[in-house]
């Protein structure tokens, strides 16, 4: 449910699967400066906990293990995780191709698949601490296409091998088939643990923001830090998550229904009955607008389109290199194909980038209902004077892989950057590309595309989720802390938020021993010894005269009598 870094058709999460990381030029004015944990992890330590999350994705599957030291007993705190570090100071992390839903015609080596990830963290985390260390299967969008009975065949064969072969703490309930709202939710948790912004404890000048806590007696709102929300744009698929700190109103029972399947409320903290973790959190995705899936309809569109036209007006415009069709969405001069071979389009860009965002307005299907988005979907209001959010993926690419301008979003100096990047024309901005003025990921399908992507990007953040021009607290990113925070992070936070609670009593039960222990001196403690021994002196002594008598009484018993014996004989 938040967002992910899934360019695959149907993984619509946006995935939170890719790195956030502020370019370098740049760091001084978008870098996120905190300390980060990069010291290998001491396995060593007795009291360091572990948890194993698996990401089953549609393209791989990646093992991802995390550490966490003993709760200090404040129910308030969530737990430290972070991801365990290896003695080159690596993220103990491990990937396999291809998706396990590959698999689902022979589920039977589901188990086989995954045991080379298993076995790599096995080697990771000390032998003694197997046992205790929780292991969850978390299957996303490549699973969620099976049919249902696949889905099952292959969960049912982890279930049943994977404690034949493994130690680790897991039970069936440890591997699931997860709804793109749970990844969704879990990406968003990630994020904001990273931020810090659930630790309570505030300073002056922080953000805050007051809360109708979900599921709360108390009448007044609960101040605390302000969350960050997120916003994510894959190949595929767009996302957007983040808190809805208000009782949310409805203008309608059907968007109330609708509602229910995008607001999830939980609670991180280790005690049920507290309230301070309890989050509502509003979750999104919308696959086909993510940016190449919407280049796609685009040309699709025009194509449709184009024959429409020539055959009414019999031109045969875009049909050959000599009368290309001009494409607002391509930089000035840009020479393109689209199409089948059957109904091929030449194009040529024109690179208005104003023309460009009014041509792709309709492909967000907006509608005229309040509280709506892209297709119309319920959107809670967001409370832009007192919110933050994060870009990442085409957010991030957009504005920095070309236009050099990630990290602080400012939306009239993007479209400006945005129209002078489009109308410049082609030959020059391979010139530029040659010499190596972009960003090194940056490729010809980058430069190609990003006039398109750069209008999409402005539109759906605008237009389709209704951010104002003047918006000013949009960062995008792709590192977050100069680290990849994956949504695995808010899933073992959420799977785990009871763990504390073993930690708390334990610890209060070492106290009392503690107390016990120290409350006697050495000799009240030699006394009472004294007193036990001569306890089970005693009964031993009882029990040898109770076997005494016993024995005497089978003796007399068994003594002939001086009576002569009456037969009788009984008729046959």
């Amino acid at each position: 449910m938040v967002l992910y870094i899934h360019d695959v058709p149907l993984q619509g999460l946006i995935c939170c699967r890719q790195k956030f990381l502020f370019n370098n030029s740049l760091l001084s004015k978008r870098h996120l400066a905190r300390v980060t944990d990069v010291d290998a992890t001491d396995t060593s330590n007795p009291n360091l906990n572990y948890g194993l999350v698996v990401d089953c994705g549609s393209s791989g599957s990646r093992v991802f293990v995390y550490c966490w030291p003993r709760h200090n007993g404040n129910p308030h705190e969530l737990l430290d995780i972070r991801q365990m570090r290896d003695q080159h100071r690596k993220p103990v992390v491990m990937k396999i191709k291809p998706g396990i839903s590959e698999l689902a015609k022979t589920p039977e080596k589901a188990s086989d698949y995954i045991y080379p990830l298993l076995s790599f963290a096995a080697q990771h985390i000390p032998k003694n601490k197997h046992q205790e260390t929780p292991l969850y299967i978390l299957c996303t969008a490549g699973m969620r296409i099976l049919p249902e009975s696949q889905q099952e065949a292959l969960l049912e064969d982890l279930r049943t091998d994977i404690p034949v072969n493994f130690n680790f703490l897991f039970s069936d309930s440890h591997v699931e088939v997860i709804s793109g709202k749970q990844e969704g939710v879990y990406a968003w948790i990630g994020i904001n643990f990273v931020l810090g912004r659930f630790n309570h404890v505030h300073n002056d000048g922080e953000a805050v923001v007051e809360v109708n806590v979900p599921g709360s007696d108390q009448q007044e709102a609960q101040v605390r830090k302000r969350t960050a929300g997120v916003l994510d744009m894959g190949g595929v698929s767009t996302q957007i998550a983040y808190e809805v700190p208000k009782t949310v109103s409805f203008a309608s029972p059907q968007q109330e229904e609708v509602a229910k399947n995008l607001l999830a409320e939980f609670n991180l903290g280790c005690d049920a009955h507290r309230t301070e973790h309890v989050y509502r959190v509003y979750v999104s995705t919308f696959l086909g607008f993510g940016g190449n899936a919407a280049r796609q309809r685009y040309e699709e569109s025009v194509i449709k389109n184009t024959a429409t036209r020539n055959k009414l007006l019999g031109q045969r415009n875009g049909e050959t290199a000599d009368s290309p069709l001009l494409d607002p969405c391509l930089p000035a001069d840009l020479q393109d194909e689209i199409g089948p071979s059957t109904q091929k389009l030449y194009l040529r860009g024109t690179g208005d980038f104003d023309q460009c965002r009014q041509i792709l307005q309709p492909f967000l299907n907006r509608t005229n209902e309040t509280l709506t988005s892209l297709s119309g979907v319920y959107q809670p209001a967001i409370e832009y004077g007192n919110s933050q959010f994060y870009g990442f993926s085409e957010f991030y690419y957009c504005t920095e892989d070309v236009l050099r301008m990630g990290g602080d979003y400012n939306a009239s100096k993007y479209a400006q950057a945005a129209k002078s990047y489009c109308s410049t024309q082609w030959q020059t901005l391979r010139e530029r590309f040659d010499s190596g003025l972009y960003a090194s990921h940056a490729d010809l399908h980058r430069l190609k595309y990003q006039c398109f992507k750069s209008a999409w990007m402005y539109e759906v953040l605008h237009s389709g989720f209704s951010f104002p021009a003047n918006y000013k607290n949009l960062k995008t990113a792709l590192l977050v802390y100069d680290k990849e925070v994956q949504w695995t992070l808010g899933a073992i936070l959420y799977r785990t938020r009871f763990l504390p609670l073993r930690d708390i009593q334990q610890e209060s039960l070492k106290a009392v021993h503690s107390h016990w222990r120290h409350s006697f001196s050495f000799v009240n403690n030699h006394y009472l010894f004294l007193a036990c021994f001569f306890i089970v002196l005693l009964s031993i002594m009882l029990y040898l005269l109770r076997l005494r008598r016993i024995h005497r009484r089978t003796a007399q018993s068994c003594t002939p009598s001086s009576v002569p014996a009456t037969s009788s004989s009984s008729p046959v």
